[in-house]
């Protein structure tokens, strides 16, 4: 069982009107704001990929922001994963489109 306080790794895919519409600027916000590390881009199949660490609440509370995207986004489907934390990022960022 995961405990809320425990750190862990999330893995998302976001799809659906989801790139030029400000959503990794949303991510980062909200990622930044519940002191998560890692990172967000753009993918060139037109989703937007996410990794971030930090407390499961917290990751929890990431996806239901991933979820609701940016008022000008439409998200039609949330992929994610939850692994062991690597402590591998320092703070959180928009990396380039892969």
């Amino acid at each position: 069982m995961m405990s809320e306080s425990e750190n862990f790794r999330l893995h998302a895919y976001i799809k659906g009107h989801v790139q030029g519409v400000g959503f990794r600027y949303h991510v980062l916000k909200a990622a930044q704001d519940d002191h998560l590390t890692g990172w967000v881009r753009n993918l060139y199949d037109g989703r937007v990929e996410v990794m971030a660490e930090g407390p499961h609440a917290d990751l929890n509370q990431l996806l239901l922001r991933l979820r609701q995207g940016p008022i000008s986004a439409q998200v039609n489907n949330v992929d994610y994963t939850f692994s062991e934390v690597k402590g591998d990022f320092y703070g959180f960022r928009v990396r380039g489109t892969a």
